[in-house]
């Protein structure tokens, strides 16, 4: 015997109203959420939000309700979405339709290829699998029978199995489990009493006018949010001989483990007869403690404690030939070979001939950039530097994006705070922490940015940043109050953690914005963090040599 839980769900949740949210899969058919990631979907488009992001389920996909779609947020592949009203819920006794069963759809045959089917079938496999050979060697060979009803829809919540068992016998006592909304497939085993010993039975065993109900607890008890659970029973059922008790306390305690991989696995041991439990993932430290004002602190070799961006900082105005020119010279022996730019071979003219007309610069002259050595016609770098949103004197090679001059982004106007706060980071328990704190307000889309005219939107902000206070904490503060003099933290564009277009977004210099842990990738302690921003802050063309004493 093994214990099960049943999965108790308020009248007001998708499934108290007989809701139901299914995918489509590579073969056309409908394929059913798992029941708790309905009841977020549900709440979700009842408050009438545009989206909704499943990350914090432990799934990389973004449900859009306007166009009823989900987008796989790695591959930007979409599947269609559709809202079912029909589910039976709450099930008293019997079987659902069978077009409720998984998977879904005019077919009920095998599901399709893609990845989504394969990681939901696969695990069904193997725990069907497991679960045959456990059985066999608990209940084989004995008198009597015990017909088990096996859920093998995805409907009964977080659990995969949810038996409801009724055995027959001469005594007229039936062994119900509860928790069955789900298909009924007939399982006939053996029953005697060897399998069920008096010590193992007799402590769940009550009695309701001569029937004698046991209570069994459930395969998959996975505390995860969202539910309620209502244990239906105290007592564990009996290990089959031979496996091992392996006690699985906190997946994330030793290491980040993705929840969707921590439930695949708590699915499969509780499957194979191992007791199992999975803790809730805790939540991230973002902050430190309340710190009074008198507490905080210059940060050491930098003047001020805080830094702002105008509009009139935006540099306009440089003569696209005088750039070009700055940054290349002349080639006199051109060689035989492509122009990156236009495509045309060098030797030959430009293929913006025509287009493009400047005094100084005839089609056929080639120069070769200073730096990294890579050759253009002249003509093909003017179109480059004109084609761009921002003219302000700098020029990027298109092959090695080696950045010539000084790069300037399209941040909007904001605020920059930064100081010494008397804790330490994960990590760094021998030094203080840095605080940076980012204040952009929303407002107008200029020229420069995607969509000029229209309203832009700030979320998140104040945004809190850490970095420690020593040495190369200090000299990557240094080098990112110069990428926001020059507004290259932010940029205005589309947000990939919501999905918001015209809004403010990181600008490809990572931050690490959780203060006492690293449960998102976003905190301490992490080593090679500040070698990291060096280098993107390197890309953005922000070296040593922008270092100020």
């Amino acid at each position: 015997m093994r214990p099960v839980q049943r999965n108790f769900y308020e009248p007001s949740s998708a499934p108290g109203k007989g809701v139901v949210w299914e995918w489509e899969n590579d073969s056309g058919l409908w394929t059913p959420y798992d029941m708790e990631i309905c009841v977020s979907i549900q709440n979700a488009y009842e408050k009438q939000h545009p989206w909704l992001d499943l990350t914090s389920l432990g799934f990389c996909y973004l449900i859009d309700f306007n166009s009823m779609s989900q987008t796989n947020k790695q591959s930007q592949r979409k599947r269609r979405l559709r809202r079912r009203m029909d589910l039976a819920y709450p099930l008293i006794m019997g079987s659902i339709p069978k077009s409720q069963s998984w998977p879904v759809g005019a077919s009920s045959g095998q599901p399709c290829s893609c990845q989504q089917c394969i990681l939901v079938n696969s695990t069904r496999a193997a725990s069907n699998a497991i679960l045959a050979s456990q059985r066999r060697k608990l209940y084989g060979g004995a008198a009597g029978t015990l017909k088990v009803v096996r859920q093998s829809s995805t409907f009964g919540g977080t659990s995969l199995w949810s038996p409801t068992a009724v055995a027959s016998s001469a005594n007229n006592n039936n062994i119900g489990v509860g928790g069955g909304q789900a298909k009924a497939e007939q399982v006939q085993l053996p029953l005697s009493s060897a399998n069920f010993s008096r010590s193992s039975v007799t402590p769940s065993l009550s009695s309701t006018h001569g029937h004698h109900v046991i209570t069994i607890n459930g395969q998959n008890n996975l505390n995860r949010p969202g539910t309620q659970r209502t244990s239906m029973g105290s007592t564990r059922g009996a290990v089959p001989p031979g496996v091992p008790a392996l006690p699985v306390k906190n997946l994330t305690s030793s290491g980040p483990v993705h929840p969707a991989l921590a439930g695949m696995t708590g699915i499969l041991m509780c499957a194979a007869g191992l007791p199992v439990c999975l803790t809730r993932a805790p939540k991230p430290i973002l902050h430190p403690p309340v710190i009074n004002k008198s507490d905080l602190k210059p940060v050491q070799g930098i003047n001020g404690m805080r830094r702002k961006t105008k509009k009139k900082h935006l540099r306009r105005g440089k003569n696209p030939e005088d750039v070009v020119r700055r940054f290349t010279e002349k080639i006199k022996v051109v060689p035989d070979e492509d122009c990156t730019i236009c495509m045309e071979r060098l030797v030959m003219s430009s293929g913006y001939e025509g287009v493009l007309q400047y005094k100084g610069i005839k089609p056929e002259l080639v120069g070769k950039l200073g730096k990294c050595g890579h050759m253009y016609h002249l003509l093909c770098l003017v179109a480059m530097y004109n084609n761009g949103n921002k003219q302000d004197g700098s020029l990027q090679c298109p092959t090695c994006k080696t950045i010539y001059g000084e790069k300037t982004g399209t941040q909007p106007p904001g605020k920059m705070e930064y100081h010494v706060i008397p804790h330490c980071l994960p990590g760094y328990n021998d030094s203080k922490t840095i605080r940076i704190v980012y204040d952009i307000p929303a407002g107008i889309q200029t020229n420069e940015h995607p969509n000029p005219g229209k309203k832009f939107s700030a979320r998140g902000f104040p945004r809190h940043c850490y970095l420690p206070d020593n040495d190369k904490g200090r000299k990557v503060l240094k080098l990112l109050i110069t990428a926001w003099d020059r507004r290259l933290i932010f940029t205005i564009g589309t947000s990939s953690t919501t999905g918001e277009s015209d809004t403010v977004v990181w600008n490809e210099i990572h931050h690490k914005t959780e203060f006492g842990s690293n449960l998102t990738g976003h905190g301490y302690p992490d080593p090679n963090y500040l070698n990291n921003v060096l280098t993107e802050l390197s890309a953005q063309g922000i070296g040593e040599d922008n270092l100020k004493d």
